[in-house]
Parts: C-alpha cells; structure tokens; sequence
C-alpha cells in the first residue's frame, strides 16, 4: 500500500481462493495481507469496478478494468494523501467582511425621523376623515 493517491482493495480469503491464478497478477502482499491497489473504484452495481496502471512487455503503461463481485469484496481503504480525514478539531476559516458603503453628504443622521411612517399630529381640514391613501372604493359617489 505504498500508492499515494488511490484505494487498496482486500479480499475475503473464499474470494481470493474461488478466482484462484486469474486474480494473483494484480494482487500485493504487504502486512496487512494481500489486497488490490487500484486508481479509481466504481463500487455501485453487483460488480466492483477496478481501474488499474499496468504495463505491457514493450514496457507501455495501460489502464486495466478489474472487475469481481462485490460480495466478495471485504474492505476498501482510500490511501488519498492530499486530504485531512478523521474527527479532529477543524479550524475556522475566516469570513470576510464586506464593507458597509459609504454615506454621502447628503444623508441624514442616524437619529433622523423615518419617512416612511405617516406623521399622526396632522388632522384633515374638514371634519370628515381622509379616506387611506390608494384606496379609491372607499370614497362616495358623487
């Protein structure tokens, strides 16, 4: 398992003894025990598929697809090294704050009345009440 990036793949030991010679090319030993060192895995359907580095006799490199069942798959382990893994303590990256626009000389101070609330001091000329602003039905037939 000395890959930097990819996934080893080991075997139940009825696996390994039911595809016999057709699988002993691709396997590795190491001290975990012998397991398949692939690139890229597909692990959705019935087959797991495998995409391996090999190399002809002529001393080409070619992808190899190995596929088996997945029942016979025992554990898969990423040997990615470009990532953090685990439930460590992660740090926080920092927001960054946009600044808040400018004021012009012509805005009004903080403490300024809003403009948007009608002033309720002012009463209509007359006696009647004023109808609501936009409300038109609310008027009298002349």
């Amino acid at each position: 398992m000395n890959e930097a990036n990819g996934y080893a793949v080991f075997f139940f030991p009825q696996a390994l003894e039911a595809l016999g010679e057709a699988i002993k090319p691709y396997l590795q030993d190491g001290p975990v025990g012998p397991h398949v060192v692939c690139n890229e895995i597909d692990t959705g359907g019935a087959l797991i598929e495998m995409t391996l580095q090999g190399e002809t006799r002529d001393g080409q490199w070619i992808a190899l697809e190995l596929m088996v069942p997945s029942n016979m798959v025992r554990m898969i382990v990423s040997t990615q090294s470009d990532a953090s893994f685990g439930f460590g303590p992660r740090l926080a990256t920092p927001v960054p704050v946009p600044e808040l626009p400018p004021v012009g000389p012509t805005a009004e101070p903080a403490t300024a009345a809003s403009g948007t609330v009608p002033d309720s001091t002012q009463v209509p000329d007359s006696g009647e009440a004023a109808p609501a602003p936009g409300n038109e039905a609310a008027k009298p037939a002349p």
